[in-house]
């Protein structure tokens, strides 16, 4: 067989079996690169391939093409523009940014090279809601599509890896809506199934296949920590009352959870009280054991799964139908309930915004959390005002921190903010935001939503100058020119990892 470099230079010389082409697509992820290789009066094909998740990504192919590029004389006639349904892996983003040659990223990614690319202002990346990226291809939005792994192209190559058992077969339940909408997509409980355990593709479009045997890239998840137990115990306590109210029924209704430790921990709990019977997802991250244990006991595990494209797990139709409670994680939120998901001071890029807008937006009940402080105490997740907006406080209906929970709905702006900071503020900053809502309501031209413009931002610029949002801080002082560039490294430590 021919190497995988060989491969990709002899395309037509490839050829594959329909059910060769079924298996390979049922396993297929979601994201799709569009490369270029220009000359002074040509044009060639554009190429894509997926990804979605650090899951069933494209191992081999990405890194040819990298070498390829790597290689030629003129790597400067090369252009990628990457799109992906969410973050990937080391196999795929970084081979590619690492060749200098990606032009764009599209639409959410969490990769320290192509961060670091992305806040220099030398790639382009357009972060936007997950739910969007299917329609926005298909309606030609994005530019079109010579060669992909996707449905909508003209040439379709398949990276076949032969690790994943053939009895995940069942686990996908494929199906696109309509593009202009209209009719329903009837999906009203998590386990329903509207659709084929596998993608529909004309075989004569199959240009290639490439085999491999690697295994999905996992760094693994840490344990929550004490924090992350004490937000999940609040939204339990939380739900409970609920249900008590008879806001929730007692059989509870559906969570949405997103990344990270908080939410892990949510999830735990909720697996120790036996209430978690079944997951729809588009795919599924796991630690090398927990792959591992996957796959063995796949025949028992994919009766309590189904894995859906990105356009329906996000479809706002279904979220709202299916009346979820949806929990994300916030970098920071203000007094009035507004949040930032992406950027750190106003500026710098972490990931993106994600699927976080699909579901806060069309959320039965919405909850963010976050830990209240951040670097031993030298940011605090709440501030006067945000330096970014993802999710206005008319989408913000609980938020959470270690110290408590302030249910938000029916609060007027000034309601909100006292018990935001009754409730989820550390003391150490609880009365500097006190002091600010004096001053606020003393200075603002206004009353419903006070705010002293003067002050709104300076903690993020004490942040940037000095290393800490807090005046009282040690490390809030006036620092030699060698410590302030250190300071503006801030900009990509300031998250706590998830």
């Amino acid at each position: 067989m021919s190497t995988v470099t060989e491969i990709l230079m002899e395309w037509s010389d490839i050829c594959c079996s329909s059910k060769a082409v079924a298996e390979a697509c049922n396993y297929r992820a979601r994201a799709f690169i569009e490369i270029r290789e220009t000359n002074a009066s040509k044009m060639s094909d554009i190429q894509k391939y997926y990804g979605f998740t650090p899951a069933v990504y494209p191992k081999v192919i990405l890194g040819a093409f990298a070498q390829r590029i790597q290689n030629s004389k003129n790597p400067e006639n090369f252009s990628i523009n990457l799109y992906t349904g969410a973050s990937t892996a080391d196999e795929l983003d970084g081979v590619l940014v690492r060749t200098g040659r990606m032009k764009l990223r599209i639409p959410y990614q969490s990769h320290p090279d192509l961060r670091k690319l992305i806040n220099q202002g030398k790639l382009n990346f357009i972060d936007m809601h997950l739910s969007h990226v299917g329609r926005y291809i298909r309606e030609g939005i994005f530019p079109s599509i010579d060669v992909a792994i996707v449905e909508a192209s003209k040439d379709i190559y398949i990276e076949l890896n032969q690790i994943y058992p053939l009895d995940m077969k069942s686990l996908h339940d494929i199906y696109l809506p309509e593009l202009h909408p209209g009719r329903p997509i009837n999906i009203d409980y998590v386990d329903d199934r509207i659709g084929t355990p596998y993608v529909r593709v004309n075989p004569e479009r199959i240009k290639g296949i490439v085999l491999t045997d690697k295994f999905d890239s996992s760094k693994g998840f840490k344990q929550p920590d004490n924090a992350s137990f004490k937000i999940a115990n609040h939204i339990l306590d939380f739900v409970l009352h609920e249900v008590e109210r008879g806001r929730i029924p007692k059989e509870l209704l559906r969570f949405q959870s997103g990344v990270g430790n908080v939410v892990n921990a949510v999830l735990n709990l909720l697996k120790y009280s036996d209430k978690l019977c079944f997951a729809s997802t588009t795919a599924l991250t796991f630690s090398s054991e927990g792959q591992t244990r996957f796959f063995n006991e796949i025949n028992e595990l994919k009766s309590k799964f189904v894995l859906r494209p990105l356009e329906i797990s996000n479809n706002p139709e279904v979220i709202r139908r299916m009346g979820l409670i949806t929990k994300n994680t916030a970098l920071e939120a203000d007094i009035y309930g507004n949040v930032n998901s992406t950027n750190v001071l106003g500026s710098s890029m972490m990931n993106g915004i994600g699927g976080s807008g699909d579901f806060t937006r069309n959320a039965y009940i919405s909850i963010f959390m976050a830990p209240s402080i951040a670097k031993g105490g030298k940011i605090s997740a709440f501030v006067p005002m945000v330096s970014h907006v993802d999710h206005n406080e008319h989408s913000v209906q609980i938020m959470v921190s270690e110290q408590g929970l302030a249910d938000l709905r029916a609060k007027s702006p000034k309601e909100r903010a006292r018990l935001i900071i009754d409730k989820y503020v550390l003391p150490m900053y609880k009365d500097h935001l006190k002091d600010y809502i004096r001053d606020a309501e003393h200075n603002s031209f206004v009353q419903h939503t006070p705010h002293d413009l003067k002050q709104a931002l300076p903690w993020h610029i004490r942040l940037q100058e000095t290393g800490s949002m807090h005046p009282a801080h040690p490390e809030a002082k006036q620092l030699t020119s060698k410590e302030k560039k250190a300071a503006k490294k801030i900009d990509q430590t300031a998250v706590p990892k998830q």
